[in-house]
């Protein structure tokens, strides 16, 4: 049976550098950003599911952010945080997953229109790689969501 403290299961400070599930962090920001900034650089005129989509980068990015630093303090020894931990992550997975989804349906689209019409191919990249940003993005939290999940389950 698991120790009944959480202090051996969820690493803080440094090792949070070196340990799965944590070691997603850094992508998570670095790819998330991406996202955040390649649909702002965008100009699609159905900006309603790009609103959706940047909602829940910056919102995921925020979190996480605050995630990150709450296990870079040491703040999560609580016998609470693992299934926080699994559960946030599960969740961020979702909100990715249906702004992923969103996303790539206007760039569909856009990519029609903007073939027909010959309107910017700079744009038209732009929400191409923000699309795969955002699928690699959703792959990053469901990966870190299993893992959590895991050490979940040890605890």
């Amino acid at each position: 049976m698991a120790s009944s403290t959480s202090g051996d299961i969820l690493p803080s400070g440094g090792k949070i550098f070196t340990s799965i599930p944590d070691f997603f962090f850094i992508p998570e920001f670095v790819f998330g950003g991406l996202v955040w900034m390649l649909v702002a650089s965008t100009q699609i005129a159905p900006v309603n599911p790009l609103g959706w989509v940047m909602f829940v980068s910056v919102f995921c990015f925020v979190v996480t952010t605050l995630w990150f630093f709450i296990f870079l303090c040491g703040a999560n020894q609580s016998s609470i945080w693992p299934a926080l931990d699994a559960g946030y992550h599960f969740v961020a997975v979702v909100l990715y997953l249906s702004a992923s989804v969103a996303l790539a349906y206007i760039t569909v689209l856009y990519g029609s229109v903007a073939g027909s019409l010959s309107i910017n191919n700079k744009i038209y990249r732009l929400d191409i790689a923000a699309v795969v940003m955002s699928y690699l993005v959703t792959l990053l939290y469901f990966l870190h969501a299993i893992f959590s999940a895991i050490r979940w389950k040890r605890s």
